[in-house]
């Protein structure tokens, strides 16, 4: 099965996390956890090296990475209440945990990482990994070996000499398989063989490998992921309206069809797995209207007031369209005190599907079961964009976070009101149209500002771009070319616009000044 395959759930709704974004946080915490099993043994120093030049750099700290990693390195979980003392209790376990911006060698992502690990037998390593967005990662390299893992299965590190590599291929072939990568471990008479395995798997059985004649060592890394097991339905959004036509169903349908069938679980468990990550969305809107819950760096929260203001018809127009705004900040308030949200499809986005469908749900335009139906429509919506480009804005720009969430969340609207999957792909299509270009520039390196009103705006469009598709207006170029035109134009946004906080709004005089005085004021 390819490496490239994607999933709905492992690659476009969620993870479950933490904020303020899941590159910084869900993907750190992932590399953390792949990290601390690939050592073995409770490591007592690591030394996370970051480029100067990339986006971890100058947000690491605002963003939480230390905190999310060090909960990796511990194996907590992003939703245990002890995650903000992650660094301490790693300390307080006797591993200290250091962060250094130096220039990187092997720095190809502006979200990579180098990781120097050592433990108390003399034991080091040392990893190469990047966040590539929406809380995927890849680890890339080990010491001077090239590796490829990104959690969705496992993955066995086995070390061997040279000189006995092919017999101890030949001797692993019966317990793990013949089809492995090799790459040189420089500077040394040692390979490294990596396998990796789908599906459920025994780890005892890892055990013995170490006792085969040639082998050094051997590492593993469980999956962190649903691992894959089948095939991919559709591969474009075109193919995926064209199935949804020819068996008669929605797009909803379409998406619980793929999933079950690439995971190797039932539609059952696929809706469940679902409907626990909407209720995750309504449980943020609602944390988000608690203002006391509040814990911004930059903003006081605003979302609940704003809410009673159209409740009480002081609005200039109101209606479905604010309340949808409204609910989209309210999550964002969460995300960004570090609360637990549902990446949708990343951090920084978070807040604007739970901000439509919430309040689709309060209109009554769709009820419990439609409004999970009109989450998996959009989550279609992400998958094809998931296939084509990229949810990191270090990359691309904020187009392919929010303006993507937008596009998924008018998909949604087109769904929950009975349209068809043409018509929700089209939503879709020129909700992306409209978001080309977008820079990402957050102030101080959070997803505070300019990203709460962002989330905002892309929630009140879904209703317009679905409403024009509704209404009859003629999508001339489909999702599939907008998404790569989208995509195109993201790549070509110089650094300074893709969240290094290097350019745009960032570098506002009085953004800087807010940082500055807020800076100042944390550490009074």
């Amino acid at each position: 099965m390819s490496r490239q395959t994607k999933s709905i759930l492992n690659d476009v709704l969620g993870p479950i996390m933490r904020g303020p974004s899941s590159s910084h946080t869900a993907g750190a915490f992932r590399i953390g956890r792949i990290a601390r099993a690939l050592f073995g043994t409770r490591p007592t120093a690591i030394r996370c090296l970051l480029d100067p030049a990339g986006s971890y750099a100058p947000t690491y700290k605002i963003s939480g990475v230390d905190h999310a990693f060090a909960a990796g390195i511990l194996g907590w979980e992003m939703t245990d209440e002890r995650y903000s003392t992650a660094i301490a209790a790693a300390r307080d376990e006797g591993t200290q945990i250091s962060f250094s911006v130096t220039p990187l060698e092997h720095a190809d992502h502006p979200n990579s990482i180098c990781i120097e690990m050592s433990g108390q037998s003399g034991r080091k390593i040392t990893l190469w990994a990047k966040s590539v967005g929406g809380g995927a990662i890849n680890v890339v390299r080990l010491d001077t070996a090239s590796v490829d893992i990104d959690g969705k299965s496992w993955s066995v590190l086995v070390i061997v000499n040279r000189a006995d590599r092919e017999a101890v291929r030949d001797a692993l072939e019966s317990t793990i398989g013949r089809s492995c990568r090799e790459s040189p471990l420089v500077g040394t008479d040692h390979d490294l063989l990596e396998y990796q395995i789908g599906g459920s798997v025994d780890a005892v059985r890892f055990d013995a490998l170490a006792s085969i004649r040639g082998v050094v060592e051997v590492m593993v890394s469980p999956p962190i992921f649903f691992p894959p097991e089948g095939t991919e339905l559709f591969a474009s959004a075109g193919e995926m309206v064209e199935f949804s036509s020819d068996r008669g169903i929605g797009l909803a349908d379409a998406a619980i069809l793929y999933e079950s069938e690439l995971l190797g679980i039932s539609e059952k468990e696929v809706v469940a797995e679902m409907d626990c990550r909407l209720a995750i969305m309504r449980r943020s809107v609602e944390m988000g209207l608690d203002d006391s819950a509040s814990a911004m760096p930059l903003t006081q929260p605003s979302a609940s007031g704003i809410l009673a203001a159209e409740r009480r018809g002081e609005m200039a127009l109101g209606g479905l369209h604010t309340r949808a705004a409204a609910r989209a900040m309210a999550v964002m308030h969460v995300c960004n005190s570090r609360g637990v949200v549902c990446a949708a499809p990343t951090g920084g986005s978070a807040g604007v599907l739970p901000g439509v469908l919430v309040t689709l749900e309060e209109a009554r335009i769709a009820g419990p079961g439609s409004v999970l139906r009109a989450l998996f429509a959009a989550s279609a919506i992400g998958l094809i964009v998931a296939k084509r480009a990229t949810f990191a804005a270090e990359t691309a720009g904020c187009q392919v976070e929010i303006g993507v969430a937008g596009a998924m969340a008018a998909a949604a609207v087109v769904d929950a009101a009975g349209g068809t999957p043409r018509q929700a792909t089209d939503a879709a299509a020129i909700s992306l149209q409209n978001t080309m270009g977008s820079v990402c520039d957050p102030v101080g390196g959070g997803c505070e500002i300019p990203c709460h009103t962002r989330n905002a705006l892309a929630a009140s469009s879904s209703f317009v771009c679905a409403d024009l598709i509704l209404g009859g207006y003629n999508n001339l170029i489909p999702l599939d070319e907008t998404i790569d035109a989208s995509f195109a134009v993201g790549k070509m946004l110089p650094s300074q616009l893709r969240c290094t906080a290097r350019g745009g709004i960032a570098i506002a005089p009085s953004a800087k000044a807010l940082v500055k005085e807020r800076t100042l004021a944390a550490k009074k």
